[in-house]
């Protein structure tokens, strides 16, 4: 089971440009207004870096440690390195333990300066310890070397925009239309868009812009860009398959409730979104065993009563005694979102359950910073009946394995 924190305003936003001539150097002027068009991310602070042919920028939703000392950009004590970094590090505390060791002392008790200090400590190598969702880019001054780097599944998002005169990247499109770039449709992610219904990786839907594949690192220096994978999710089936079935219910369960706990270490309030789905349940069930009166929240639907699934969210908040909120929705709250979310999105966008966590995002954000979700669970566990199909064409199907 994937798990995700949902950082209410989404946790962060970083952008950065990196100059190819004079030209992409005096687009630095717009740095400010593409760091202000990431606001709704992060409306706790906002702070930006530029040094010769680098300008970086970051809007921070403060998770952990929300004192001023750890906001960023972030740079270490001697200023050759400096970092801007959206997302969590939940293995972060050990790390810090193994860089004490060494010798570094901390003035912040947050993630990103322990972060920072793991990468100077073990360079780009040091990506493969990080056990949590991130997107990030790491400047050295002295050797005018930049990583920016995307988490291994692409939970934290990072667009790329490249042309003549510079390299752009930000956690949203709009923040990089704040360069005055060029906008013309990739006519292949149009079509590729009406089949599927989103746009894959690494496409967007404009030329000259793409994602950073997730599990990829993207290198800058000298005035190019180089871009590898330093993580493919292997797929060995076989490594998995227990002939015990308790073995592996248990297993199952020992996995979800680390990836549940370490989820939990926060300095705001963290809740949970809960839909009465098993997925959300079970989170709602491990969490609830180490977080005292955790909130939950749902949403209703008045005039659709076939889709509301409120009544199952509160038979599991009865049963695990969180402080539960039901937001009740009619089709008139739908409506007046609607335009709100279709301006926000940078480009085609067909999943409709995008409006409803929005409303839901928006109502949370009053008791709590930080949301629990399931994400993922439909498509390991085959939840749905296309999902089971894709494992099934994968796997030849069983009449094709057996032997007449």
């Amino acid at each position: 089971l994937s798990l995700d924190i949902y950082c209410l305003l989404f946790m962060c936003g970083i952008i950065g440009i990196f100059a190819k001539d004079e030209t992409g150097k005096l687009n630095f002027s717009n740095l400010n207004s593409a760091v202000n068009a990431l606001k709704l991310r992060g409306p706790d602070a906002k702070g930006i870096y530029t040094d010769e042919n680098i300008g970086l920028g970051h809007t921070r939703l403060s998770i952990i440690d929300t004192s001023d000392s750890a906001k960023q950009p972030f740079s270490s004590p001697d200023k050759r390195y400096t970092l801007i970094f959206n997302g969590e590090i939940y293995n972060y505390k050990e790390l810090r333990k193994v860089l004490e060791r060494k010798g570094y002392t901390f003035k912040t008790s947050s993630d990103t300066e322990v972060l920072l200090f793991h990468l100077i400590e073990f360079g780009e190598a040091g990506i493969h310890n990080l056990n949590g969702f991130f997107g990030f880019a790491f400047y050295d001054k002295e050797k005018k070397e930049t990583i920016v780097v995307r988490d291994r599944f692409g939970i934290k998002p990072l667009h790329i925009y490249e042309d003549e005169h510079q390299l752009i990247f930000a956690s949203e499109m709009k923040a990089i239309f704040q360069f005055n770039i060029t906008k013309n449709i990739n006519s292949s992610s149009l079509q590729l868009y009406f089949k599927f219904n989103y746009i894959p990786q690494p496409l967007s839907i404009l030329e000259n812009c793409k994602k950073l594949e997730p599990g990829a690192v993207l290198k800058w220096k000298d005035g190019k860009a180089e871009t590898k994978k330093y993580y493919t999710l292997p797929y060995t089936p076989e490594k998995y398959i227990f002939s015990d079935y308790k073995k592996a219910q248990t297993k199952l369960r020992d996995l979800l409730e680390e990836s549940v706990s370490k989820r939990l270490v926060s300095d705001v309030p963290i809740g949970a979104f809960l839909s009465g789905g098993i997925d959300s349940s079970v989170i709602t069930a491990l969490a609830s065993k180490n977080t005292r009166n955790l909130n939950t929240f749902s949403i209703g639907y008045k005039d659709e009563p076939l889709f509301d699934e409120t009544k199952y969210a509160k038979l599991v908040a009865e049963k695990y005694k969180t402080n539960h909120t039901v937001f009740e929705l009619n089709n008139d709250d739908l409506y007046q979102q609607l335009n709100k979310v279709l301006e926000y999105n940078d480009e085609p966008f067909a999943d409709s359950s995008g409006l409803a966590v929005n409303i839901l995002s928006m109502y949370t954000r009053e008791k709590a910073t930080v949301a629990l979700s399931g994400d993922g669970a439909d498509e390991i566990f085959s939840g749905y009946n296309k999902h089971m199909a894709e494992f099934l064409a994968r796997e030849n199907g069983l009449k094709n394995k057996v032997v007449f």
